[in-house]
């Protein structure tokens, strides 16, 4: 039986921030908790007011429950020697939903591509472990129609499941939307769908 993947691990704050030092240039690095590129945008072009004297911001970020959506950006430093080392580290921890940036005041010397790619993954790095980083799982929603005598029946079985009700509406009939842990989704919706004069159908994205 194929056992289905339903956590994921992410932020919910920014992450303190991290200072990684190399021949005069710093490199200060943050993470932030972000849910869509309009989220990402903003984020960045604050650090840019915050750090307006840094020559470089490169960042890379990573979205999705299923971490399929992701970004680098070297930011004028040389080719895949910022951005991919940043990811690089959003892959090592296993996270999603977050944005690293590290902001780079040049000291005068050159690092190098080897140097770069060091400076810039380790400041990634701080800036994750600057974090705290937890566990989310990863739910489906349903919409459940019935009338009014079936609400013991639904009630019981939101009880029994432990299932979370994220909203309701009672008028001339009941629909409740239910939240439900993606690998229990299709027993549950089998439970519902074989109930008498209980109808349950899953919410689109």
């Amino acid at each position: 039986m194929e056992k289905i993947t339903d956590i994921y691990k992410t932020i919910t704050q920014p992450s303190k921030e991290g200072l990684f030092k190399d021949r005069g240039s710093k490199f200060y690095g943050y993470a932030f908790p972000v849910s869509n590129e309009v989220e990402i945008k903003e984020k960045i072009e604050l650090l840019k007011k915050q750090h307006y004297n840094a020559r470089h911001w490169c960042y890379a970020w990573q979205l999705g429950e299923n971490y399929n959506h992701y970004r680098a950006n070297d930011d004028g430093e040389p080719s895949n020697s910022a951005g991919m080392p940043i990811y690089g580290q959003l892959q090592s921890f296993n996270v999603t939903n977050i944005l690293v940036v590290v902001a780079r005041y040049f000291g005068g010397t050159k690092l190098g591509v080897g140097g770069l790619i060091k400076a810039y993954k380790t400041g990634a790095k701080l800036a994750l472990e600057n974090s705290v980083i937890i566990e989310k799982t990863i739910n489906e929603e349903f919409l459940i129609r019935f009338e009014y005598p079936e609400m013991n029946t639904v009630m019981r079985i939101i009880k029994d499941e432990n299932i979370s009700i994220i909203n309701q509406k009672m008028e001339l009939n009941c629909q409740f939307i239910i939240s439900i842990r993606k690998k229990d989704a299709k027993n549950i919706f089998q439970i519902f769908d074989n109930a008498y004069k209980i109808s349950i159908k899953i919410l689109e994205e």
